[in-house]
């Protein structure tokens, strides 16, 4: 089914609102940098039944079945998201006070966006920082599998267009200009609650990066750190769950 659409600077994006408590925080999703509303694989809808919040989930411009892009990405796109469409996004939805969800890009995405007011908490799952060497590795090998492998086919079914989907995010890691993108001298304005999770087989990050949320945010930071790989709401779910229900609980 069509998802309904909503304009944001450049286009515009679906996205999926699934009702809850209106005294409480809705949640906002913000995905990962192959994502989509549908590749949540209903996260979303699991957390808005076990909170009683209300949640939503859109796809960025050029994922799933939102418009492409005007153009190609700069190394600042995460900014630019943070600051220009997340906000539309929820100027457009009546999103006035949030609790943000961002998995991977989409948690960096959070970092940079919790700065703002209006922001009750954060929860972020395998968020970059920094550019890592270990995560470029990663990103070589999603090169490999969409040129050699299967990973287009299995990306065709989830997107409008794959190749701008997956070349704007994997070019936009591997450009060189990119090398410096560097977002630790931010989280120093963070003053939200944050609970940070990260796996440990994570082919695109390490533990460092959640550790600089706790050591730089200067509000309160939770860190789970999980036996998995780069899903952790997908491959442990029932503990991912836990946990973020147990930090929605604590928010004021």
């Amino acid at each position: 089914m069509d998802l309904p659409l909503v304009d944001v600077p450049g286009g515009r994006v679906e996205y999926d609102d699934v009702p809850g408590d209106p005294a409480l925080a809705p949640l906002l999703f913000l995905h990962e940098g192959l994502g989509s509303v549908r590749l949540w694989r209903g996260f979303h809808h699991r957390l808005a039944a076990a909170t009683g919040r209300r949640a939503v989930a859109f796809s960025r411009l050029g994922h799933g079945g939102s418009d492409l892009p005007p153009g190609k990405r700069t190394p600042r796109y995460m900014h630019d998201e943070a600051g220009e469409v997340v906000p539309a996004v929820r100027a457009a939805l009546g999103l006035e006070r949030v609790v943000l969800v961002g998995h991977s890009d989409g948690g960096s995405i959070g970092l940079l966006h919790a700065r703002t007011p209006g922001v009750d908490g954060l929860v972020v799952l395998a968020p970059h920082v920094f550019v890592e060497e270990a995560g470029l590795r990663g990103i070589e090998q999603a090169r490999r599998d969409y040129v050699e492998g299967d990973l287009r086919s299995r990306m065709a079914r989830h997107h409008r267009d794959p190749d701008v989907t997956f070349w704007n995010w994997n070019d936009g890691w591997l450009d060189d200009a990119f090398r410096d993108w560097d977002i630790r001298p931010d989280l120093g304005a963070i003053t939200c609650p944050v609970l940070g999770v990260q796996g440990t087989a994570d082919p695109y990050g390490t533990v460092v990066h959640v550790e600089a949320v706790r050591d730089r945010a200067a509000g309160p930071v939770t860190l789970s750190v999980l036996d998995c790989g780069h899903v952790p709401h997908l491959e442990r779910p029932a503990e991912v769950d836990a946990a973020i229900t147990e930090f929605l609980r604590g928010l004021p």
